[in-house]
């Protein structure tokens, strides 16, 4: 690790936190971004103040001036070691139903934001050569699916940017710097509480529904292995890119499958309710 300094953007709640608090234990100063800065400071709280611990702070990642003002900020203090671009967004229905203003959101976030918190980390990194940018992306960035489509092409593009950009790094001689995309099932966090019942978010029930612990211990193994992805769970990952290879045999299982993963969101919505 050079330095100690974090940050985890969407930091307030879900992923965001059960992350930040892996890092924090292993002494990490984590910076718990959000738009909701009254939810990080309540993350921050619980996770403890003080120079290895948690701070909150405002960060709207669709903004890049931000962004690089916080990378700054955290190089100054602790040493940036560590950014991970966690904040996303997730709205579903058939694809050329989707408003135009969600279609934006939904690119501003999961695409632009995760390049403007990459690029505003690599700006303090590439002078050392030492760090890691972690990306949570999605099994969605490996294939698509009805009812997530645009989701999934905002999280085709972040895998595409992550590890095209740890490429360029290494054309350009780079060794010390990794970018790692963390492509994780469905997780039971706010982003599919008010999904429980929509048959658009099906897709999110074809697999494992994963709890925000699991997946974070997973993110710190690849943050160990500096590996460019790790598919949560495997075999998952593996499949959905037969999938992709397959697009005929995808187009045909589909409604199969769907009908399959809606028996299974109606079942996890009885014994998991709405929190």
């Amino acid at each position: 690790m050079t330095g100690t300094g974090a940050v985890v953007t969407g930091g307030a709640g879900g992923l965001g936190r059960a992350i930040a608090a892996r890092l924090v234990a292993r002494g990490y100063a984590v910076r718990v971004a959000d738009r909701d800065l009254e939810g990080a400071q309540r993350v921050a709280d619980e996770l403890g103040a003080g120079e290895l611990g948690a701070s909150a702070v405002r960060l709207d990642v669709t903004d890049a001036q931000a962004c690089d003002e916080l990378a700054q900020q955290v190089q100054d203090s602790d040493g940036l070691a560590l950014w991970v671009n966690n904040a996303g967004l997730l709205f579903t229905r058939k694809s050329w139903d989707h408003p135009a203003a969600e279609i934006d959101a939904m690119f501003a976030v999961n695409v632009r934001g995760l390049m403007n918190g990459t690029y505003a980390a690599l700006a303090q990194m590439r002078a050392l050569d030492r760090g890691h940018v972690l990306n949570v992306v999605s099994l969605a960035g490996l294939s698509a699916a009805p009812g997530e489509t645009v989701y999934a092409a905002t999280k085709h593009a972040a895998l595409a940017f992550s590890t095209g950009t740890l490429q360029d790094l290494r054309e350009e001689g780079s060794r010390g710097i990794a970018i790692s995309s963390l492509c994780p099932d469905g997780i039971w966090t706010p982003m599919l509480f008010d999904k429980i019942d929509d048959p658009h978010a099906a897709p999110s029930w074809t697999g494992v529904m994963l709890s925000p612990e699991r997946v974070a211990a997973q993110a710190m193994r690849l943050l160990d292995s500096r590996a460019p992805i790790r598919s949560v769970p495997a075999w998952r990952g593996g499949l959905l890119r037969a999938y992709a290879a397959a697009p005929r045999l995808a187009v045909r299982t589909t409604p199969f499958v769907l009908a399959q993963a809606r028996k299974r969101q109606a079942a996890f919505g009885r014994k998991h309710p709405r929190p």
